[in-house]
C-alpha cells in the first residue's frame, strides 16, 4: 500500500523557518519517501505505508519536541501504478 502524507507545523514564521519546521523538513527528506515537497505553507510526501507511518511517528515526536504547538496532518491511501485507489492485492 502507498500513502501520501500532507502536514503543517505551527507556529508559522514567514521571516525564517522555526526550529520545528527545520526538523519536519529533515525528517521527511531523510526518510525513504518518494515525491517529497516541502514548502512554507504545507508539505507532502509519498511512499510505502511502512516508511510513511514511520516518518509520521518521527515527525510528530521530533517537531513537538522542537517547539511545535500544533501539527496538522492528513494521510491518504494512493493508488499504486496499475491499480485503482484503495485497491489491494
Amino acid at each position: 500500500m502507498r500513502l501520501r502524507v500532507e502536514f503543517t507545523t505551527e507556529p508559522f514564521d514567514l521571516d525564517e523557518a522555526p526550529p520545528h519546521a527545520v526538523v519536519a523538513r529533515d525528517v521527511v527528506t531523510g526518510a525513504a519517501l518518494d515525491a517529497v515537497d516541502v514548502g512554507p505553507f504545507g508539505n507532502t510526501a509519498e511512499g510505502d505505508a511502512d516508511q510513511v507511518l514511520g516518518a509520521v511517528n518521527a515527525l510528530l515526536r521530533e517537531t513537538l519536541q522542537a517547539g511545535a504547538t500544533r501539527v496538522s496532518l492528513q494521510v491518504n491511501v494512493i493508488a499504486d501504478a496499475g491499480r485503482g485507489e484503495g485497491e489491494t492485492t
